[in-house]
């Protein structure tokens, strides 16, 4: 496949699933319309499973939210820490090439004239390429847009489900706001980014910490209006993501790292770039024997003018 088919190809999945990851259109009552992409084929059939589990097993709605949120996200769970292995390996990777990429930066610094950047710009690529190693870090967009409509079909699911707004679940109503389930489903999601930081460097969990308090506040703010069913979604979700990153970030990545020490000794990473030699010339100060000839010329002339006034 040629890189135009590629990129096509690539940009026409983007279009597609950022298209499917949209809002569930709504007509003027609220309702949600049913010739909507997302409603027909997933809103829908996720609905239709829930009031299944409910009919046929005799279940309250909470508990067939939970039972089809983590079978859903069962099914998507490889994909997600397929992506996270592949990030943790291209991280560990570029541990073993900061010292040249800092090389690189160093020279792109140093650098005067336009040449001079471009050289150094292509040298910081270069280190990458020939060594194998994403500059993204193996990091996606494709599996984080596979995985958006289905959140957002969980989403609207426990929203527009018929049934839903008039159940309780342990005495809290799913029709209507709850504190409770908000304040449990912000802890979750601040849990999560706790793992997350877990044998990460303190560098790194210095620019993670906005985001570890912004991901939770933002689960918290959006639960505050919704009805408790919907916020029920948010509470399994963040209790499963605690539980992936746990599987990444404390038994995955110690293995990892170790594999990719053992691959770079193996085969050390090839060296692409050298510090840049500062040519600008140096000021230097005069020697001892210049400033001495001076003082003697300074001398023999002062000598010279008394003798002319005698």
């Amino acid at each position: 496949m040629s890189k135009m088919n590629k990129w096509f190809l690539t940009s026409g999945l983007f279009g597609l699933l950022l298209a499917l990851s949209g809002c569930v259109s709504t007509n003027a009552d609220g309702t949600p319309k049913e010739t909507g992409v997302i409603y027909r084929f997933l809103v829908k059939p996720l609905g239709s499973m829930i009031t299944m589990l409910v009919e046929n097993f005799n279940w309250s709605y909470g508990w067939a939210i939970i039972a089809v949120t983590i079978i859903v996200r069962v099914i998507i769970l490889p994909l997600g820490i397929n992506q996270s292995r592949k990030t943790m390996i291209q991280s560990e990777k570029m541990q073993f090439l900061k010292p040249q990429v800092d090389i690189a930066q160093a020279n792109l610094k140093k650098a005067t004239t336009r040449e001079e950047q471009m050289q150094a710009q292509a040298d910081m690529q270069k280190i990458y390429s020939e060594n194998n190693v994403s500059m993204f870090g193996g990091i996606g967009c494709l599996p984080l847009l596979i995985q958006m409509p289905i959140f957002s079909a969980l989403y609207f699911t426990a929203r527009y489900t018929q049934g839903i707004q008039n159940s309780e679940f342990f005495g809290f109503s799913l029709g209507e706001p709850s504190i409770i389930f908000v304040a449990i489903a912000g802890i979750s999601y601040l849990v999560q980014g706790y793992i997350s930081t877990i044998g990460i460097p303190e560098e790194q969990k210095k620019t993670m910490k906005t985001m570890l308090i912004v991901s939770p506040l933002m689960i918290v703010f959006m639960s505050l209006s919704a009805p408790a069913g919907v916020t029920l979604y948010w509470v399994v979700g963040g209790v499963f993501s605690c539980i992936q990153t746990f599987i990444t970030n404390v038994i995955m990545k110690p293995r990892i790292k170790a594999q990719v020490e053992a691959e770079m000794k193996a085969n050390p990473p090839k060296t692409v770039v050298t510090p840049r030699k500062d040519v600008t010339p140096e000021k230097t100060a005069p020697t001892n024997a210049k400033k001495l000839n001076n003082g003697k010329q300074n001398g023999s002339g002062r000598n010279a003018g008394k003798q002319q006034r005698k």
